[in-house]
């Protein structure tokens, strides 16, 4: 006890502070026991506006680009289809959405799966394959290191969004006999499992508007009991035909003008959106331990239900309450710590009022004036992803707390009369806010309702990494190795690390070359560059420049992960000095795809991966001599 009164004697006051509010969430009256903390250790995405990565997708946000346009007329006609009156009948009430680009690019190769069926792949599919890719990749899990892991797949997915299947039905020459798979949504999750032989749980959840941030609560829970330790969560989206518009119209949820306005007075619906967003989740202690990097931790989450509402797709608040108040409970954080909700935030004149009100309820008392909360709402730069709303939501929340900072709302003057903003801690962001931490990691809830009353909130925290010390060691050769599964796309990702490498600063590079190297699926087409010792820096030779100090081949099917001699340099690769923790947190691959002859696949590409020097050990290597 002595050596305790010491050491907290030695307490600054901002330590204790910290200390005695920590302990004070931990033991508040009703309190649950915390939830094991869970690590987001990477996200990839595909959103309108041609974003394709959680930097872009940042950037999109900051920018307050909305990126709702008119129907692609690829897609459908809809001015001939157009009206303003939501009750007219085989009328639609509005002409504008967030769509993705290229659907209809895909690279089967590069899965092994055959050309024929892919065509039968619903595109929904195709796309998850390559964002679940390059999540695995930004999380530094080569994929075939992950082959019988218990790694799980949790998928979520709106019954609407089976247009593909629809389509497959109106054709005269009769199905294939890949149909079926194709347009299931099941296999959204299992085809993911299967081709990357994943033996964690694998599941698709439609709970409507809320099915992806569900996904990510099923997965932090498989992860705490063990069914899985790592998971990949997300969720999907596409809008082929304008069917599920009709029956929206006619609900008087779409609207008129075409963008959501959330908590505005001139609020009048959504505008539907596609996307696709992947996160990959790992327990905290293990992130750690294997040195991962680590985005944001999940504290706590909830999923209940509206039970017997005023309406079955009616918004029950009491229920909003309480799904928030568990979140908060399980992951022992105090309402008040909350500094930013990304909310539901569809833009309807009685969903708004209804949301707000239930989390001044939850969030405003025992909050003294200064703690501030946004209210964020990414529907009105995307429109509404629907089955991938709530993951899209939680990647902007962590992209918050990892930047400090909290985007704008967009399609917001006038406050809906309904929304009482007075006497609570709310503030609705219409310019870039700085988020300023105090003692405490800054603290975001994530909210997602289904309009069939399964509601879902996230809590999420911003992530304190150690210390670090500086790698120790005697200066020494480095070599950066990179591969593709094509020239092209080894000629692309060389380009970005020529880039990169341009601007990183000397202390990072040792963290830049082991992620590069070790952390990454290997392709077989490689090259590999060698700097003259540690802190030189490492040139990469640019396409179409020729250069000293490297080396490029091809290596054989069946090849693992490469050791490497070059010769005359005296070293070995990989460094015996370099270790698990010298790792760097990488954005995804970059993708190179194009049409294929049939037009129903085209390639998808990812670069990179780990790979061999001049001399492949152990690896039957043909290897081209660098100039």
């Amino acid at each position: 006890m002595s050596e305790l009164r010491e050491r907290l004697a030695g307490l600054s006051p901002e330590q204790r502070e910290l200390l005695a509010r920590r302990l004070a969430e931990r033991t508040a009256p009703g309190a649950w026991p915390a939830a094991e903390p869970i690590a987001v250790v990477a996200a990839a995405c595909r959103l309108p506006g041609g974003v394709q990565s959680p930097d872009e997708f940042w950037q999109l946000l900051l920018d307050g680009r909305d990126v709702v346009t008119d129907v692609p007329s690829e897609r459908w006609d809809s001015q001939a289809l157009f009206d303003a009156d939501p009750s007219a009948p085989d009328r639609i009430n509005s002409r504008r959405g967030g769509f993705l680009d290229s659907l209809d690019q895909f690279d089967a190769g590069f899965f092994g799966i055959a050309p024929r069926e892919a065509a039968m792949m619903d595109p929904q599919q195709r796309l998850l394959l390559e964002v679940a890719w390059e999540a695995f990749e930004a999380g530094g899990q080569p994929v075939e290191r992950l082959a019988g892991s218990q790694t799980g797949v949790f998928v979520g997915a709106h019954s609407h969004s089976a247009d593909y299947w629809l389509l497959q039905l109106a054709q005269s020459r009769g199905f294939e006999s890949h149909a079926t798979t194709g347009s299931a949504h099941s296999i959204l999750a299992n085809r993911i499992s299967y081709l990357l032989d994943l033996r964690g749980p694998s599941l698709t959840v439609d709970t409507a508007c809320s099915s992806s941030l569900v996904a990510v609560h099923l997965a932090c829970q498989s992860l705490r009991t063990g069914e899985c330790d790592l998971a990949l969560a997300g969720g999907v989206n596409l809008l082929l035909l304008p069917a599920t518009n009709f029956g929206f119209a006619k609900l008087e949820v779409l609207s008129t003008g075409g963008c959501c306005r959330a908590f505005d007075d001139s609020a009048d619906g959504i505008a539907r959106g596609e996307g696709c967003v992947a996160v990959l989740l790992k327990r905290l202690a293990d992130a750690v331990r294997e040195c991962d990097p680590v985005l944001a931790v999940i504290r706590g989450s909830a999923v209940n239900q509206d039970g017997a509402s005023n309406g079955l797709t009616a918004p029950n608040g009491p229920s909003q309450e309480a799904v928030v108040g568990r979140a908060l409970q399980l992951a022992g954080i105090a309402p008040e710590r909350i500094g930013m909700v990304e909310t539901h935030g569809t833009g309807t004149s009685l969903g708004d009022p209804v949301e707000v009100e239930a989390l001044a309820n939850v969030l405003g008392p025992q909050r003294g004036a200064t703690h501030r909360c946004y209210l964020g709402a990414v529907k009105t730069n995307l429109g509404h992803l629907e089955g991938a709303a709530g993951v899209a939501g939680l990647l902007k929340a962590v992209l918050c707390l990892q930047h400090r900072q909290v985007p704008p709302n967009l399609h917001f003057t006038r406050l809906n009369p309904h929304i009482e903003l007075a006497g609570t801690p709310f503030v609705i962001p219409t310019s870039v806010q700085e988020w300023v931490r105090g003692a405490l990691p800054l603290a975001a809830g994530v909210s997602s309702f289904g309009f069939g009353g399964t509601n879902a909130h996230v809590v999420l925290e911003e992530y304190d990494a150690p210390a670090q010390a500086p790698a120790a060691g005697p200066a020494r050769d480095r070599v950066l190795a990179l591969s593709a599964r094509s020239p092209d796309a080894l000629a692309a990702l060389v380009t970005l690390h020529a880039e990169r490498l341009e601007a990183l600063p000397d202390a990072e590079l040792a963290d830049y070359v082991y992620t590069a190297t070790v952390r990454r699926s290997h392709g077989p087409r490689r090259i590999v560059v060698v700097a003259g010792h540690a802190g030189h820096r490492i040139h990469v030779p640019r396409p179409g420049r020729p250069m000293g100090g490297h080396g490029t081949g091809t290596v054989r099917d069946g090849a693992g992960v490469p050791r490497c001699a070059a010769r005359g340099r005296g070293f070995v690769w990989p460094p015996r000095d370099m270790g698990p923790d010298r790792r760097a947190s990488f954005t995804g691959h970059p993708v190179a795809r194009r049409r294929d002859s049939s037009g129903a696949a085209r390639d998808f590409r990812p670069a990179g991966g780990a790979n061999g020097l001049v001399a492949l050990v152990g690896h039957r290597a043909r290897c081209d001599r660098g100039a």
